[in-house]
């Protein structure tokens, strides 16, 4: 790619108290490249470590109290989301693309240098004219991140995602479907993906860099093991 990457990740993350952004925090905190991390929560996360700073802010539709404190990063790892079970559209958008623009706009105002990565969908709609009201939403919450000042922006479609073991927030029916993987893997290798893959692929889209915006489940597979 024509611009430098970084070597050092100076990381946001939110999303940290949901199954996704706890297992993508666990790998920043773990990884070497990564050299600080500051996670967005509602409520506290519990969690502490050397690397992690945290801001409790309720209120993800007005950054504006907390904008001093978001300077100085390189990568935003966007793990935060609704199911759109239940919800009428007007709802969902509000929740999907109206929060996340709102965050993606106030980190590209102070972080130019930034790699933002955006957790979407499998089957997530591009034209955002299909028949799915969830993926006409993710494909232009994606189409739009692609257009702010960023210096990369990546959006994560995993499918069916193999949770990491020992952390907490696992969803709960996951517990139940876990035994499950191994005969979807079987059959549809591309329909799985680990967490801890999808954290490592948030990482190394940073460092490395990926030849695609979009990442189906064997891009992130591919990424994770460069």
């Amino acid at each position: 790619m024509s611009k430098s990457l970084a070597t050092k990740i100076r990381a946001i993350v939110t999303g940290a108290t949901g199954m996704v952004g706890e297992g993508v925090l666990h790998e920043c905190l773990l990884h070497e490249d990564v050299e600080e991390v500051l996670i967005i929560n509602r409520k506290s996360s519990g969690v502490t470590h050397p690397k992690l700073k945290e801001i409790v802010h309720k209120d993800f539709q007005d950054f504006s109290p907390i904008e001093a404190q978001l300077k100085g990063y390189n990568a935003c790892f966007f793990c935060l989301g609704v199911s759109s079970v239940g919800m009428k559209e007007d709802e969902y958008y509000k929740l999907t693309y109206t929060l996340t623009l709102h965050v993606a706009h106030t980190l590209a105002k102070y972080n130019t240098d930034m790699t933002f990565c955006y957790v979407s969908g499998a089957s997530t709609d591009s034209t955002e004219a299909g028949r799915l009201m969830w993926a006409r939403v993710k494909g232009k919450t994606e189409n739009d991140l692609m257009k702010l000042p960023f210096k990369q922006v990546y959006n994560f479609r995993p499918g069916a995602i193999e949770a990491t073991k020992g952390l907490k927030n696992v969803l709960p029916y996951y517990k139940y479907l876990s035994w499950l993987f191994p005969v979807i893997k079987l059959f549809a290798p591309n329909a799985v993906v680990k967490l801890k893959e999808i954290g490592i692929a948030m990482i190394k889209s940073v460092t490395k860099g990926y030849e695609k915006p979009i990442l189906e489940v064997s891009d992130i597979k591919t990424l994770a093991a460069r």
